[in-house]
């Protein structure tokens, strides 16, 4: 499958940056990311498939992996002429990243964000699974957004909040339910030795999804130089929560 993208910077030099974001989010995630980076990288982003821009999958219940997410995710930068790049993962996208780079031979760093080794497993996961192939996103959307910001974000910025409320319901059930099948199946912990690049995580120190000893887990498991990072306020989506720490974590570390 190739995969919908945005891309800004393409006439600047250097592997490019791929961006990948959480599950039920857009490229629209990434905004403030795609606007610091582009000033002197070509940077991409993606949407997961069923989600943006992105075909939805056709596949049965319970059978992606993060193995064939990788493969569009591959498929696509071929299809834009990417060989090595950088990669950038959140929550979902953090995870599909650390497979990437571990396995695919073409990431030249890695900036983890959000994200774990191990997911909770099939019991948190094919439930997921389950209701938003029947029902879609809404029945999710509040408690969805509940991580993704802390709530004094909520309770300064309605407007913002409910753009990113609108992005989740947005996402088409077997789209969501497809990457949650991915993520049921899906322990790391024991290969994160394979990745030797440079690696930098970010946690958000008010997440409950993914808390820093999440990060600091996979940092301390990678074979390759790390650099651990804890911003505040920020919960599971610093990069809309707190861009300008992201930004300049992100900036001094690709270069």
């Amino acid at each position: 499958m190739i995969l919908h993208s945005v891309e800004y910077g393409s006439q600047n030099p250097g592997d490019p940056i791929v961006l990948l974001g959480s599950i039920a989010s857009t490229t629209d995630m990434w905004l403030p990311q795609l606007d610091a980076l582009s000033a002197t990288r070509r940077v991409i982003a993606l949407d997961h498939p069923g989600h943006g821009g992105s075909p939805d999958p056709d596949v049965q219940p319970g059978e992606t992996s993060m193995a064939d997410l990788a493969d569009n995710v591959l498929a696509t930068l071929d299809e834009l002429g990417v060989d090595n790049f950088a990669v950038v993962g959140l929550s979902l996208g953090g995870a599909l990243a650390q497979y990437l780079t571990a396995t695919s031979g073409r990431v030249t760093r890695a900036a983890f964000l959000c994200t774990a080794p191990f997911f909770g497993g099939t019991q948190k996961w094919h439930p997921r699974s389950e209701l938003t192939r029947a029902q879609g996103l809404e029945p999710m959307a509040d408690g969805v957004i509940g991580l993704w910001f802390t709530e004094q974000f909520r309770g300064t910025r309605p407007a913002t909040t409910a753009f990113y409320r609108r992005m989740v319901t947005s996402t088409r059930g077997v789209g969501y339910a497809a990457c949650s099948d991915a993520l049921a199946h899906w322990d790391f912990a024991d290969r994160l030795k394979e990745i030797t690049v440079p690696v930098l995580t970010i946690a958000g120190a008010e997440d409950e999804s993914t808390p820093p000893a999440a990060l600091q887990a996979i940092a301390d498991g990678v074979s390759g130089e790390t650099r651990a990072e804890v911003i505040s306020p920020a919960a599971h989506v610093p990069t809309v929560e707190n861009p300008e720490q992201v930004n300049a974590l992100l900036v001094q570390f690709l270069g």
